[in-house]
């Protein structure tokens, strides 16, 4: 007998995360619009149907079928009253013996720098280490993205070098510091045995 998962929704103080709706649309486009140039500089280049409702259909069709298939979870990241922050995404879930993913997130100009990214990257990756079982999230960002790093380190992952030519942001291939956070991580512990 088949049996349909639930959707995956996670909480922490002040937000709620969970998949994307149809029903997201409207908000996720003017956050994006109203975002356009906070974002860009950090982001790949929008596609030219990026804000369009057909691009984002896409998207939730790909979150839905991400989610269930277990190579990604894609999250809508909202404030509890419902208004939408931004986006977390645990994408690239390996299995058997790396039992590893990767984070990336995006978060509103006028929610910057209010902690609800920590919140995020948090609650995610607890669910990442106690209900999926990983062993490793890494995350990626633009040496000169501050903020990014800082939220990294604030939530426990920690820096592990740096890759050339990582990503195209901006429309240029750009490097990237890397950072991962392990479950059981002993990294710089003296009591190691």
């Amino acid at each position: 007998m088949f049996l349909r998962r639930r959707p995956v929704r996670l909480e922490a103080e002040r937000i709620v995360l969970r998949l994307p709706t149809h029903s997201d649309f409207n908000a996720w486009a003017a956050l994006r619009v109203t975002s356009r140039d906070f974002l860009t500089k950090w982001e790949p280049v929008w596609a030219a149907d990026h804000l369009t409702r057909k691009g984002f259909t896409n998207r939730v069709y790909w979150a839905t079928r991400a989610s269930r298939s277990g190579s990604a979870l894609p999250l809508f990241l909202l404030r509890r009253d419902g208004v939408l922050l931004g986006a977390i995404t645990l994408d690239n879930i390996r299995r058997g013996p790396a039992q590893s993913g990767t984070i990336g997130y995006w978060i509103g100009q006028p929610f910057a720098r209010q902690g609800y990214m920590q919140e995020a990257i948090g609650a995610l990756v607890h669910h990442a280490f106690t209900t999926l079982d990983l062993s490793r999230i890494e995350a990626a960002c633009l040496p000169e993205n501050t903020a990014s790093r800082g939220v990294l380190e604030k939530s426990g992952f920690k820096y592990e070098g740096v890759a050339q030519s990582y990503l195209q942001i901006d429309g240029r291939w750009r490097n990237h510091v890397l950072y991962a956070n392990l479950r059981g991580d002993r990294r710089g512990r003296t009591d190691v045995r």
